[in-house]
């Protein structure tokens, strides 16, 4: 019988989870996979990856391969309360909100733990690409994945140390071309199985101005669209419907390439611009998370990533509150988005992030 602890695995019918349970289990560990039942929208039901009838059915499948337990817990009121509501609220308030890091806050990180803690596990382990190691007694680091194209570090920025403790990230070793191989190795049926895309609880168009316009029909509210001049150019559809830094779907007639740079809420008005035009140099945060529970400093250099896909970009931070802090960066800075979240590392250490609210202080 193992005496290594009891790991709990949130699986989806994924070749990240899938893998990341045989990891374990090939590692001793006494493994317990559990599922979500997440909400969406009635037309979406069959296609959303990550609680399909057939992820659903590969998940307890990877399960008995694994001759591992398997549950499915019904998630769906707190997922839309949480998740669905924060998204739709954010896109009304004219911010660009990221559900990723809602769900894994305060779905995956609290409800789906809780759970498994109650179950008698000792961890929780998901397939990020992400590594969690001990600093100290009482005291633990998120990192980077290996894998660069891969690092999910971003989205789990809002971990805090009482979490931390119980997360176990078994991939983050790992490239996700590795994952595959080993997913092979252990003859899992969900070895070649695509990734899962973002938004899974949108309709079967995927999109989201389509979804707002069904859940928050208010932000279809037409205006004009300027260039920073204040030249009219156009008209858009609501503030919601537009990020910045969006080029397609502006229908604007001009001989070189127009951004979103900014929405003026005041005047229900879409500011359009060159790319030349789109940087900025400094942005504030709000809904902080200090890894470590606290900031390395009052004020430090740090590599800034505003964006999960974009590049990091090196900036000043300084802390201006609790739950705010500043960011100045040394050159213009495109495409910083209310909404998005800025994480903050040294090197590969995460040391936390906020929720972007303005690049206008």
């Amino acid at each position: 019988m193992s005496t290594k602890p009891v790991v709990a695995v949130a699986m989806s019918g994924g070749v990240d989870s899938s893998v990341a349970a045989a990891v374990l289990v090939e590692g001793g560990y006494s493994v317990i996979g559990m599922m979500l039942s997440l909400w969406s929208e009635q037309d979406s039901e069959s296609t959303n990856r990550c609680c399909t009838p057939d992820s659903m059915a590969l998940a307890r499948r990877v399960a008995s391969i694994l001759s591992i337990p398997f549950y499915v817990l019904d998630a769906r009121q707190i997922f839309f309360d949480t998740v669905v509501k924060s998204f739709i609220d954010g896109y009304t308030q004219n911010r660009t909100p990221n559900p990723c890091i809602t769900c894994n806050k305060l779905v995956r990180w609290d409800f789906l733990l809780n759970h498994a803690l109650a179950a008698g596990a000792d961890y929780l382990a998901t397939g990020h690409y992400a590594s969690v190691s001990q600093k100290s007694k009482h005291t633990f680091q998120l990192s980077r994945g290996l894998d660069p194209t891969k690092d999910q570090s971003y989205v789990l920025h809002i971990l805090p140390q009482p979490i931390l403790k119980h997360a176990l990230f078994p991939l983050g070793r790992f490239t996700k071309h590795e994952v595959r191989e080993m997913a092979h190795k252990f003859s899992l049926p969900v070895a070649d199985r695509p990734d899962s895309q973002d938004l899974c609880f949108i309709g079967s168009d995927g999109d989201y101005r389509h979804f707002l316009t069904r859940y928050a029909p208010q932000t279809q509210n037409p205006g004009l669209i300027m260039d920073q001049h204040g030249q009219i150019l156009g008209t858009h559809q609501g503030l919601p419907f537009y990020t910045i830094g969006q080029r397609k779907g502006l229908y604007i007639s001009s001989t070189v390439p127009l951004y979103v740079l900014a929405k003026d809420i005041l005047r229900n008005v879409l500011i359009v611009g060159t790319r030349d035009e789109s940087g900025c140099d400094h942005l504030v945060t709000d809904h902080v998370n200090w890894i470590e529970g606290f900031p390395p400093a009052s004020k430090f250099n740090a590599s800034v990533k505003i964006r999960y896909n974009a590049h990091d970009v090196p900036g000043v931070v300084s802390v201006i509150g609790k739950n705010s802090f500043r960011v100045e960066f040394e050159n213009l800075v495109s495409d910083i988005t209310p909404g998005q979240a800025a994480v903050l590392y040294n090197s590969d250490i995460c040391l936390g992030g906020g929720i972007i609210s303005s690049n206008d202080q």
